[in-house]
């Protein structure tokens, strides 16, 4: 501090001219009323004598008037002087301390007698109270110097200010005399090294950063970021301009925060430091102010809890005051912010002045000083760990961060501790700590290196004794003296909790230039392979894991304790080292220890580090206080009064002894475990909750679970009475809890960063396993990594499964010695860093571990600061590689000659497929490089854009091996702006290439020159496929300049050029140029080029006559008419020309007339496409053959135009003169009436045309009409089809067409539109069918049309559906049954789906049906339509489904039931149980002539009696007289009650032959009533009663009647289960049987009654189908079979589950003598090829066989051939099912050998076999021949390729379902079905499910179905249709199935 100046020896004037420069700034900065004050103090004569006016207030006088006013005083007399300092101090603002100190010492204590006083005054003194500054304020322009009182207030104010300096000098010196004491190291500011971060400051703030004379003249330091956290300077640096601001300094706990802020406030009371000694220095620590709870004012805080002075009241007011008056002269340091229960306050939105006076909370007093609303401009120093920085985002100014001991310091500080007595000690403990990298790791932080020397010296003493027997040592002496110094030092240092302690040494200069390498002892030996030291064979173990390191330090500690002998004096414990372990120790101390986790446990608890007397229990305190494990501080309470506290000496050893007590106590449960176990991440966020510890706890709970840690585990669990069973399942939990974490996917980089600590701490590989088993590549983004991480990294990494693993490291700070840890990674796939912190140095570094990542196969190294010179260092490592596969060094700064240094690796690296070098601020120069390693054989792309990307790609050894020839690069070289000398100069390189596949040359922008210049160097070139030089031609010139090569340069064959954006040119060459063949063929592609006649002649002129050119585009240009004329003359001169593209060039209707003529003139000349008149699509396609083959179709394609009608007869006339067949096309074209006209005049004359296509041009009816009329007018008409919204066209036959099909569809043909159809329909041709459907006519015009329909000459079906018609249209709709002779059948349905078709008679058959569905008829309806029916002759079927409500009884009594043998079904959904018993009790009591009345299900079956009727019984009683024979209740849910209900009208029925009641739930009860009605049926011959139950007794029950004489012939008795019992009463009844059905029947006496059968002489009809037959009871049906030679229908099909062949063949010859056999089923026998040797040796006996069943035998395909030629001899033979075999083409091509024989064959199923695309042909051929097919199923016949077998169906007029799913069918398949469906009328179903249709194919069956009426449906399920197009598809037509059901 500069000393005070004394008035007496020294002169005021002096000082005043010494500090003149000075004050003139000062004053220069104050306002303008106090320097009007100031010149008031000088006589008016004296301004007169300068000649200034006073008042002026321009601002250009102002420095003049302050520069005349100092030289006035610096010459007046001393008083004048004096009273004008005075002045000068009173009134000014912003004066350093230092100047007013000095100018108010030298103007001393003159009294106001001594001033005179030359004008009136008016002076008061403002804010006396010290609240503000203090200043005076100007109440009128005179003026007068202080007053005594004012003096008085001032002068002592500073005193107290100084005094109170002075007090806190010798406070902090003491403080720090006390903290020092024992140091091992001295503590230097120059010698702290820190790391600059940037400060994020969410406002701005005005600098108050004091001038240069408050900081002693020092130079301040820049604002904002330092760099990276790499760079370094040191404390004292960091620390200089911070005056002013808000300074944060972050670090570790134990890196010396606390002791650091006590060696600045030392520095600061010795006049050294940052800090101006004239500055108060306030040292608070957050662990005292957590301590206040209640408000407090600033004084309060000052005075109370930090430095009372020594003045009393009256010194505390004066030092408040001058403290706000001068707010900069005060350095606040504020230790520990990381220990502060609360958060601090933000004021972002208002900075308001905070009464300082009232008392404030805590942190609102802390918040305003930072926040600046308490004395602004203040200096402030906090300090805290990292992870809290966060909270003062916005509020600091500078930010730095304390960095960690390199192994420099860390050896000078293990010299220190151990001294110089025993150096065999020091450096085995150096040797030992350098060793591990756990040890290593702590000893980085200061009170951590304390631990682990007081935990090495115990290793090492005790390794020792195991040598010496535990002898003392020679040194124990000196020893002793330095563990007990060590003991106070280590108590010392961590008094302050967190254990800052230690500086750092070393030399700033020696750093820099090593630029943060860091080196290891020299007296170690490293490891070649990691750096690592290496221990020699006789040192101690090292513990393994950071864990164990605590255990073994808290032995270490626990080794300290005092041993009481007999004398009672302590002692310290040595023993042998046999003896002596942790686990020894450990136990020794149980109960001390399990007090002390027990502590730190609830200190974790309730956030608490420091804990009072009073919590501790005393005998605990005081051991701990022996060993070290506690240190004590003071704090003041509440009231003022100073009291100890304790803590422990780090907070990772409370975290450790709190991890401890979770593992051996219940204090923490199994569940709350479970919750609180967590990773700790190193990212931080304002949300995340505030804790002063580090977050280790569950690190070491890992470690703990380890099973090395057991033992000790299990001693210290003994206090608490756990065993090893309970601290093996705490472990087993913890180690299930990191599992789990292991198995997440949602880790961010910290946290799986500290997963991997926790598993090395665990030392559980197949937990390591796991980590990587989610994430094959680990992404670590802005971390701080040290080698300890690296280590972790690696012990995961090293025991994964597989060698893929990634690691990426982006923007993380990592020390070189890093990477030398990372060697250590074994499996490395993928290695990645980012980050401009990555530089030469870095990459040096990489290089040299680089060989040892044996896996690794890509890096990464982009966005970094890496040079040439790093390249090479990088190149030289990856040599090393040679498994490296890519390789990215994009964003950094390698400029050329980086680039060939990476080029030059290129041959040695066989494996590379991926170099990136792009954005390294490379030349030309570098792609010229790069092009000439294309020589190399294994490049395969070369690629650069600008000068952004530069990638390099590579052929693979697979490539390279499985081609035969030299495999061809490509090089792509874009937006490259080269002039015509740097075209020349790549030319010449590239024509020095081998053979490239492509060349890309875009984004040029080059002139016709630079183009011809290309174009010349091309011969020279060797590529094989193309040039690419988009945007790279811009001009017509330049066009014709490339089109010359067409005919110039042999080897090109495509030419593609756009000249308008974007610019696209492309050059495609021949793949065999050296030989090229004579029919090659060439393209010209010229659109979107702006071309003119004129233009277009030149570019014809340059092709010359290249006879070559195929295809040529001209589109998009402005050829006009005039450019059309020239095009067609030159066609003769394009003698191979298959396209020309003409489209988009303003040709109009005059052109499209050219074209007519064209087409009729040039024969090659075969397709024209116009659209939009000619002015958009032009399209001329051509047929190189120029035979003259009149049967050539050609096509005039007009669409989307608007036509006139003159144009209409131009183009027809020139049309007309062709000589060839053609077609028409006139789609979506607007036709006036006129134009209609005109081209029905033409269309007789136009006799070669084949089909018009009017789609989408026909809209109205009027139209379509007149095109209708022309059936009348031509006879070459053989389709007519119409539509507004689809298809619209005429087709013509070349002669007289025999029959017409006419589709009119979607108009509205109502009243003289439908009467106008009608005439020209009656005057017509014969027509095959009529569509009228969908043309809103409604029931009057369908009437109409029924009316008409007798004189209408149609031969196979109307449709009128969709056409709005109600129950009376239909009503007319069904009456032609009745009008219409040849009708045979009518289907009408109102429901949903509305349809109506008229069926015409096909054959001589008379028979008609009537189909009703959802008709929803009333009574009135109903009455006409029994009309209907009963009048109409020959009606053999009546089905109506959902039509008649509940009105079923009704209209059956309206029938009159005339028809003999017609078939009513009545299907409706109330139709069940007791209804449907009712139903049938009506039918019977109806009418005389019904013959069967059946209820299946929902359905009611009647059939007309052919004999009896009621007139026949002379009583007349119809009930009685009844002709009923055959009534059944099957499957309705009818039980026995409901069935008594009609037992007296089943008795009353004489004629009743056949009984089915099956498929309902009759029970015993139904048994008994059967046994009680059969007797009485005199004349029934068949019973059926089959089940779905399976109830012994019914059976039982029902055989009694069997016991009794009947008439029963033919018994089905399917499902049942017949005891033996049954089986017995059944025995004699069988005989007699012609038929018997024991389907699905389970047979527990079934040998019984399979022998019986043997009597069964008559048997006609067998069925055993699923009966379980074991092999005794297959022999008795084998010898029964050989009995029955009447058997007819033998259906056997699953009855063997496990069967030899022998049983097979027995079972096939009992059928020998079967001649009269007609059905015959046999599946799921598998009978494989002996038993179809033996079938086929039968077939030949069976001559009347109908259906034959086969499935599931194992038929072979060689089987199969030989069973069909067999089969050949069966000339009935209806039905075939041979599917589930292995059948193949062999039996596909004897099918169509054989089936033209089978004539009869109506049904065949082949799914499930084995054909492929030969066998599908012959199936195709087999199938035309087959004129009876009805069924055909080929589901999954193993063939996609069945577009053959469905073109034959078109032969098949019978078919009705068609099953083709789950062959993977395309759209061909799908397009063959929309084919031939318009030729399949009677088709109903086609299964095309599981295939691979798309919705084209889809679209396609949609649009065919309008030709299918009677197809029913169509499943699509499960084909590759999206959804959408699904809904789409499906609402169009109903019948498009796509479900699964």
């Amino acid at each position: 501090m500069d000393e005070e100046v004394n008035p007496d020896h020294e002169n005021v004037n002096s000082v005043l001219a010494q500090d003149s420069i000075e004050l003139f700034h000062i004053l220069s900065s104050q306002s303008h009323s106090v320097i009007m004050e100031l010149c008031q103090m000088m006589p008016s004569e004296a301004w007169c004598q300068y000649q200034l006016d006073p008042s002026s207030s321009s601002a250009a006088a102002r420095p003049e008037l302050i520069k005349t006013m100092l030289d006035y005083f610096r010459s007046a007399s001393a008083r004048r002087c004096r009273n004008f300092l005075q002045r000068v101090c009173f009134s000014c603002e912003n004066i350093p301390m230092l100047l007013e100190s000095r100018l108010m010492s030298v103007a001393g204590y003159d009294s106001t007698d001594d001033v005179p006083s030359p004008a009136a005054e008016s002076v008061s003194l403002a804010n006396t109270d010290g609240c503000e500054n203090s200043r005076l304020a100007v109440t009128d322009q005179n003026s007068s110097p202080p007053s005594l009182e004012q003096r008085l207030v001032k002068r002592p104010r500073i005193d107290h200010w100084e005094q109170y300096i002075s007090e806190v000098k010798k406070f902090l010196l003491k403080r720090w005399e006390r903290l020092t004491a024992g140091l091992v190291r001295e503590v230097q500011l120059e010698n702290v090294w820190v790391s600059p971060r940037a400060a994020n400051r969410s406002r701005d703030r005005p600098d108050q950063t004091p001038g240069s004379a408050d900081r002693g003249g020092r130079t301040p330091e820049p604002d904002g970021d330092y760099g990276y956290l790499e760079s370094r300077v040191t404390l004292e640096t960091f620390l200089q301009g911070c005056m002013g601001k808000v300074t944060v300094l972050v670090g570790q706990t134990g890196t010396g925060k606390t002791l650091l802020t006590s060696c600045l406030g030392q520095q600061w009371a010795s006049g050294l430091g940052p800090i101006p000694s004239s500055f108060v220095f306030v040292l608070l620590e957050f662990r005292q102010l957590n301590l206040l709870s209640h408000p407090l004012s600033l004084s309060e805080l000052l005075f109370q809890y930090y430095l009372p002075p020594t003045g009393g009241e009256d010194a505390k007011r004066a030092i408040i005051d001058y403290l706000l008056t001068n707010p900069e002269q005060s350095c606040w340091v504020l230790d520990g912010y990381d220990e502060f229960h609360g958060k601090l306050s933000r004021q972002e939105v208002q900075r308001k002045p905070l009464h300082l006076e009232d008392p404030l909370p805590v942190a609102d007093l802390i918040s305003g000083l930072l926040n600046r609303q308490i004395l602004p401009g203040s200096t402030v120093l906090v300090t805290c760990r990292v992870r809290d920085l966060i909270d003062l985002d916005g509020i600091s100014d500078k930010v730095g961060q304390l960095l960690g001991w390199d192994q420099d310091e860390i050896k000078e500080y293990v010299d220190n501790f151990f001294g110089a007595k025993d150096v065999a000690l020091r450096e085995q403990a150096a040797q030992l700590l350098l060793s591990s990298r756990h040890l290593l790791a702590m000893s980085s932080i200061p009170a951590l290196c304390n631990i682990c020397c007081i935990c090495l010296e115990h290793l090492l003493l005790q390794w020792r004794d195991k040598d010496t027997g535990g002898a003392p040592m020679p040194d124990e002496k000196g020893s002793k003296a330095r563990t007990d110094a060590q003991e106070a030092e280590g108590a010392q240092m961590s008094r302050e909790a967190r254990g800052e302690e230690g500086n750092r040494r070393g030399n700033p200069a020696q750093r820099k230039q090593e630029d943060g390498k860091r080196k290891g002892s020299k007296d170690v030996i490293m490891d070649g392979t990691n750096g690592r030291p290496q221990l020699t064979p006789t040192s101690p173990q090292v513990p393994a894991t950071l864990t164990q390191v605590y255990l073994t330090v808290l032995a270490s500690f626990l080794s300290r304790a005092p041993n009481h002998g007999g004398d009672g004096k302590p002692k310290t414990k040595r023993f042998p080292y046999s003896a002596v372990t942790t686990l020894t120790i450990l136990s020794q101390y149980q109960s001390q220890l399990c007090e002390l986790s027990q502590l730190a446990w609830r200190g974790l608890e309730e956030s608490k580090i420091l804990f009072l007397k009073e919590e501790i229990p005393q005998e605990v305190l005081k051991f701990s206080l022996k060993i070290g494990l506690l240190s004590q501080v003071e704090l003041r309470r509440k009231d003022g009064i100073l009291a100890n506290a304790y803590c422990f000496i780090h907070l990772t050893v409370q975290e450790f002894l709190a991890a401890l007590r979770i593992m051996t106590s219940n204090d923490v449960d199994d569940a709350q475990l479970k919750k609180r176990f967590s990773l700790k991440t190193r990212w931080t966020t304002k949300s995340d909750q505030k804790t002063v510890f580090t977050d280790s706890l569950y690190l070491y709970v890992c470690g703990l679970a380890s099973s090395q840690c057991t033992p000790a585990l299990v001693e210290l669990a003994k206090v608490s009475g756990r065993v090893q069973s309970w601290v093996q399942k705490r472990q087993e939990l913890v180690l299930k809890l990191l599992k789990t974490m292991c198995n997440s996917n949602t880790l961010t980089g910290p946290k799986i960063l500290q997963l991997c600590h926790s598993v090395q701490e665990s030392q559980n590989h197949q937990l390591a396993k796991q980590v990587f088993g989610v994430r094959p590549k680990l992404e670590l983004r802005n971390i701080w990594l040290l080698p300890n991480d690296i280590e972790a990294l690696a012990f995961v990494v090293n025991s994964a499964d597989h060698n893929d693993i990634g690691l990426d490291f982006g923007a993380c700070s990592m020390e070189l010695e890093c990477l030398i840890v990372l060697a250590r990674c074994q499996g490395i796939h993928n290695l990645s860093f980012h980050s401009r912190k990555y530089g030469d140095k870095f990459a040096e570094k990489l290089s040299s571990v680089l060989p040892k990542f044996t896996s690794l196969r890509k890096l990464e190294f982009s966005g970094a600061s890496l040079t040439a010179t790093g390249a090479a260092s990088l190149a030289s490592g990856l040599q090393e590689c040679p498994h490296i596969t890519e390789i990215n060094l994009s964003d950094n700064n390698l400029r050329d000659e980086g680039i060939s240094h990476i080029a030059e690796i290129f041959t040695k690296l066989q494996n590379l497929s991926n170099v990136v070098l792009g954005r390294n601020s490379t030349t030309l120069n570098a792609v010229d490089c790069l092009i000439k390693t294309c020589s190399c054989l294994n490049i395969q792309h070369v690629h650069a854009e600008g000068i952004k990307d530069l990638t390099v790609t590579f052929f693979q050894k697979s490539d390279m091996n499985s081609h035969k020839s030299i495999l061809e690069s490509t090089i792509s070289l874009l937006n490259q702006n080269w002039n015509k000398s740097e075209m020349q100069k790549l030319a010449e390189s590239l024509a020095r290439c081998p053979a490239l596949s492509v060349l890309d040359l875009s984004g040029g922008q080059w002139d016709e020159e630079i183009l011809r210049t290309l174009t010349e160097f091309l011969p020279k070139f060797s590529i094989t496929e193309k040039i690419i030089i988009n945007d790279s031609c811009s001009s017509v010139e330049g066009l014709v300049v490339l089109t010359a090569l067409l005919s110039d340069y042999p080897p090109v064959m495509e030419l593609h050029i756009r000249l308008q954006v974007p610019v696209k040119v492309s050059i495609v060459f021949a793949r065999r140029r050296e030989k090229p063949a004579s029919g090659i063929s060439k393209s010209l592609c010229l659109s979107f080029c702006n071309l003119h006649p004129a233009d277009l002649e030149s570019v014809l002129r340059c092709l010359g006559t290249s006879s070559d050119l195929t295809m040529l585009d001209l589109s998009s240009n402005c050829l006009g008419n005039k450019g059309l004329k020239k095009l067609l003359d030159f066609l003769p001169r394009l003698r191979k020309i298959q396209e020309i593209n003409a489209s988009k060039n303003d040709i109009n209707m005059e052109g499209v007339v050219m074209l007519a003529a064209a087409l009729c003139s040039y024969n090659t000349l075969t397709e024209i496409h116009i659209s939009g008149g000619g002015k958009e699509e032009v399209n001329l396609k051509f047929c190189p053959d120029e035979s003259d083959d009149k049967q050539q179709l050609k096509m005039f394609r007009v669409k989307d135009s608007s036509i006139l009608p003159f144009d209409i007869t131009k183009v027809c006339r020139k049309l007309v003169q062709s000589r060839f067949h053609w077609e028409l096309e006139l789609s979506q074209c607007s036709l006036a009436d006129k134009a209609i006209e005109n081209l029905l005049k033409m269309l007789p004359k136009m006799t070669s045309l084949q089909r018009l296509n009017v789609r989408q041009s026909i809209t109205s009816a009027t139209d379509a009409l007149k095109l209708v009329s022309c059936l009348n007018d031509s006879q070459r008409v053989t389709s007519v089809e119409l539509s507004p919204q689809g298809d619209s066209f005429i087709n013509f036959d070349a002669v007289k067409a025999e029959q017409v099909s006419c589709r009119l569809t979607h108009f509205c043909l109502k009243g003289d539109h439908l009467k106008k159809l009608l005439e020209i329909l009656q005057q017509g041709p014969q027509l095959s069918d009529l569509d009228l459907s969908s043309n809103q006519l409604e029931d009057e015009d369908v009437s109409s049309f029924v009316h008409s329909l007798p004189r209408l000459k149609i031969s196979t079906y109307v449709n009128l559906s969709n056409n709005r018609l109600t129950q009376l249209g239909l009503l007319a709709v069904a009456s032609t049954l009745c009008t219409c002779a040849n009708v045979s059948g009518v289907e009408v349905s109102l429901g949903e789906e509305e349809r109506c078709l008229i069926w015409f008679r096909q054959n001589e058959t008379c028979e008609k049906t009537l189909r009703i569905r959802e008709g929803s008829l009333k009574h009135e309806h109903l009455i006409r339509l029994a009309d209907i029916v009963s009048s109409c002759p020959h009606l053999a079927k009546v089905e109506l489904n959902h039509s008649l409500l509940e009105q079923t009884e009704d209209f059956l009594q309206l029938l009159s039931f005339s028809q003999s043998g017609c078939v009513f079904s009545i299907e409706e959904r109330w139709i069940s149980a007791e209804k449907a018993v009712g139903l049938m009790l009506h039918c019977l009591q109806l009418n005389s002539n019904i013959q069967t009345v059946r209820i299946h299900q929902n359905t009611l079956h009647l059939t007309n009696s052919t004999g009896l009727t009621a007139d026949s019984d002379p009583s007349g009683n119809a009930a009685q007289s009844s002709a009923i024979k055959k009534i059944g209740l099957v499957d309705c849910a009818v039980n026995v009650y409901q069935l008594t209900s009609i037992e007296s009208v089943i008795l009353s029925c004489p004629f009743l032959t056949e009984l089915d009641f099956s498929h309902n739930s009759l029970g015993v009860e139904g048994a008994e009533f059967l046994c009680s009605v059969l007797p009485r049926l005199p004349n029934l011959t068949s019973l059926s009663i089959a089940s779905k139950e399976s109830d012994v007794t019914v059976l039982e029950t029902l055989s009694q009647v069997f016991l009794q004489p009947n008439t029963i012939q033919h018994l089905n008795l399917s499902g049942h289960q017949i005891s033996e019992t049954a089986a017995q009463n059944m025995t004699t009844f069988l005989p007699c049987l012609r038929s018997l059905n024991l389907s699905h029947c389970v047979l527990p006496g079934g040998l019984q009654l399979i022998e019986a059968l043997g009597q069964c002489v008559i048997l006609e009809d067998l069925c055993l189908d699923s009966v379980a037959l074991n092999e005794e009871s297959r022999m008795c049906l084998a010898r029964a079979l050989r009995n029955i030679n009447s058997i007819r229908r033998l259906r056997l099909n699953e009855i063997i589950t496990a069967m030899d062949n022998l049983s097979v063949v027995d079972l096939l010859a009992a059928t020998k003598g079967h001649a009269h056999l007609e059905q015959i089923e046999l599946e799921g026998w598998r009978m494989a090829c002996r038993g179809i040797e033996e079938l086929n040796r039968l077939i030949p006996n069976w001559k009347e066989l109908k259906k034959i069943k086969l499935s599931k035998n194992l038929i072979s395909d060689q089987s199969g051939e030989k069973l069909l030629e067999a089969l050949k001899v069966c000339s009935h033979l209806e039905e075939l099912c041979l599917s589930d075999n292995t059948l193949g083409n062999l039996t596909a091509a004897r099918m169509a050998l054989i089936f033209p024989s089978l004539k009869h064959l109506s049904v065949l199923d082949i799914s499930l076999n084995h054909i492929d695309h030969e066998g599908s042909n012959s199936l195709s051929k087999a199938i035309m021949c087959m004129k009876n097919l009805k069924k055909i199923n080929l589901t999954s016949v193993g063939t996609s390729e069945l577009r053959a077998v469905v073109a034959s169906l078109a032969h098949c007029p019978l078919i009705q379902e068609v099953g083709l799913g789950w062959n993977n069918c395309r759209d061909e398949v799908a397009l063959e079905v929309a084919r031939v469906l318009p030729f399949c009328h009677t088709l109903t179903q086609i299964d095309l499910e599981c295939n691979s249709l798309s919705v084209s194919g889809a679209e396609a069956l949609l649009n065919a179905l309008r030709f299918c009426p009677a197809l029913q449906l169509i499943r699509l399920w499960k084909n590759k249709i999206f959804e959408g197009d699904v809904h789409r598809l499906g609402l169009r037509d109903r019948r498009m199935n796509f479900s699964s059901t």
